[in-house]
């Protein structure tokens, strides 16, 4: 059983080719994140943030946001992804800070920059719903991600969503639905923030935590 739950998740690989398909696309989607990633920034305190790490950083859309509008002058950001097409796209976005940017290509493991504690912020949004339970225990916080639905027309494409990925993960990129708070570990991290948002007819969830 736990085998066949295992295949059902996108490997490394392939979330590297669907992200290299789907390149500069990522950000044409609806505006269905925008609320939960407003609140992100804004219960991230990214104004006092001396260096952020951000995990599966796409096209650096959000990392301009945060250099542009949020962190101080003196802040740096490193930002990791799997996909080539991806590092490329956030290297263009991140290209006016470059004295204080860094991207680098993952190969897909949780052994990230910043580990040893030389971040004070590390930032995930839309990144978590599409990894194997294992790599979500693996990674060490601010979180926004895909939720289960809230409301009648966002519970019924949560269902939909649910029975495509249970035909093939790879039709939606890998990404399920996640509850974020129960994937940490209360001993570990203290809950600052926790609150969900619908926006047309899809949930998200942010939580922002504190390493105890």
């Amino acid at each position: 059983m736990v085998g066949e739950m295992e295949a059902r998740y996108v490997t490394h690989d392939e979330a590297r080719r669907t992200y290299d398909r789907i390149g500069r696309w990522q950000d044409a989607r609806p505006g269905t994140e925008r609320r939960a990633l407003d609140a992100l920034v804004d219960g991230g305190a990214f104004e006092r943030a001396r260096a952020v790490l951000e995990l599966g950083c796409g096209t650096g859309r959000f990392a301009g946001r945060l250099l542009r509008e949020r962190l101080p002058a003196g802040a740096t950001y490193v930002g990791v992804d799997v996909s080539p097409r991806m590092v490329e796209l956030a290297r263009t976005a991140t290209a006016p800070w470059a004295e204080r940017t860094s991207i680098e290509l993952s190969d897909g493991s949780m052994r990230l920059p910043g580990a040893d504690g030389s971040v004070d912020r590390v930032v995930c949004s839309y990144v978590l719903d599409l990894l194997a339970p294992h790599d979500i225990a693996a990674f060490l916080l601010p979180l926004a991600s895909l939720a289960p639905g809230r409301t009648p027309p966002a519970r019924l494409v949560t269902a939909l969503w649910q029975a495509i990925w249970r035909l093939d993960p790879a039709l939606l990129g890998g990404c399920r639905p996640l509850t974020l708070p129960g994937l940490l570990d209360p001993g570990d991290w203290a809950l600052r923030t926790h609150l969900t948002v619908t926006e047309w007819v899809l949930t998200s969830e942010v939580v922002i935590a504190q390493r105890r």
